[in-house]
């Protein structure tokens, strides 16, 4: 009896033992417990917040926080959104990134209107003298060009204007086979107009639909079909490249306004969009000279304006594979964007109709790195 008692309490005694340890243990492991065990959704949360230097820093804590802070890493800055008053020199920029809007005085700009940006450089057009200049609203230099009538014609840009190799570029349909092509560069004394023959139609619009790649100028005519300028050689043709296929519902009221063209390393990039249906991309294929629809950005993320459109890649990982376009909803607070992973519009159906929008409304430009107009 009193060994059966004896064994009893000796078991008992090591059942405590043994939920003690296991107590220690569990309270040892937690105190090992660092920042390196954090839920990947809260580190994404922290890291995404961090500037460039810090999540640099941060990737080197270990190989898990590295993974994290790589992927939501923001090397770029995406454009801003510039608004032109109607009246008076106040002009907005919206940033989608951080959502803020920041205005500035700009007197410089007061009877003008966008025909282009690029590099952070506006080029613009003042219809009631035909002058036709350069300005970067972030450090308020200009750049003059000769007098030029810009009436119709589609208008672009290659290279920032203090660069040797600034080229501008416009071109007007004279008649469906002939297109009048003007040039010029910062420091000539005038325009040099050149008529081209066309061998396929292209009509060309003001609604610009061109881009610069790859030494080329772009251009999309009015029923999709491209047009490419070498500025060196001063040739001009139209391709053998049958415009992008969509449905028929695309071709609706204003179906000639929704359409936008970008480019990203060395890609001539094409967004169709009518109303509630789903916007679709386009890639132009090179070596088969046809049109390929994409179901996927590959992490790029597109800005899309009636006068010039943007990509970006290293922005933050809810701006990837997105098209953002040029309107802001909810008192200024977020851009209507496409999401092509999600297939749907933020916010929810916040399509639009860019028939009812005036093209010289707003633009994208490229703010520099340290950009702050508090």
């Amino acid at each position: 009896m009193a060994e059966r008692k004896r064994r009893k309490l000796k078991l008992l005694a090591e059942t405590i033992n043994l939920d003690e340890k296991k107590a220690t243990e569990e309270e040892e492991s937690l105190k090992l417990q660092t920042w390196a065990d954090l839920p990947v959704e809260l580190l994404e949360l922290i890291l995404c917040r961090l500037t460039l230097e810090d999540n640099v820093r941060a990737s080197a804590v270990c190989r898990r926080w590295h993974k994290v802070a790589v992927a939501v890493r923001v090397v770029n800055q995406s454009p801003w959104l510039m608004y032109f008053p109607k009246y008076g020199s106040l002009y907005e920029f919206y940033d989608p990134a951080e959502r803020k809007t920041y205005s500035l005085e700009l007197p410089e700009l007061q009877g003008s209107r966008a025909c282009y940006t690029k590099d952070g450089w506006l080029l613009l057009y003042r219809p009631r003298n035909h002058g036709v200049f350069f300005f970067n609203p972030f450090n308020r230099h200009m750049i003059k060009l000769p007098r030029f009538e810009l009436t119709y014609q589609m208008v672009a840009f290659s290279d920032a204007p203090t660069s040797d190799l600034c080229v501008v570029f416009t071109i007007k349909h004279i008649s469906p086979t002939i297109v009048a092509i003007s040039t010029c560069r910062p420091g000539d004394s005038e325009w040099t107009t050149v008529n081209h023959q066309n061998r396929l139609p292209f009509v060309s619009s003001i609604w610009n639909k061109m881009v610069f790649c790859s030494g080329m100028f772009y251009c999309l005519s009015l029923t999709g079909w491209l047009g490419v300028y070498d500025p060196l050689l001063r040739a001009w043709s139209v391709l053998h490249v049958p415009p992008p296929r969509c449905p028929e519902n695309f071709f609706a009221k204003n179906w000639w306004k929704g359409k936008f063209m970008a480019e990203h390393d060395g890609d001539i990039l094409v967004i169709y969009t009518c109303n509630t249906e789903t916007p679709i991309i386009f890639k132009l294929d090179h070596s088969e000279m046809v049109w390929e629809e994409m179901q996927t950005l590959n992490g790029v993320t597109l800005f899309a304006s009636f006068l010039s459109s943007h990509s970006r890649t290293e922005l933050p990982g809810a701006m990837r594979n997105v098209v953002y376009f040029s309107k802001v909803r909810f008192f200024g607070k977020r851009c209507i964007s496409y999401s092509v992973d999600d297939r749907r519009y933020y916010p929810r159906k916040e399509c639009h109709d860019w028939g009812e929008q005036d093209p010289f409304e707003n633009i994208w430009i490229e703010p520099p790195r340290d950009a702050s107009l508090n």
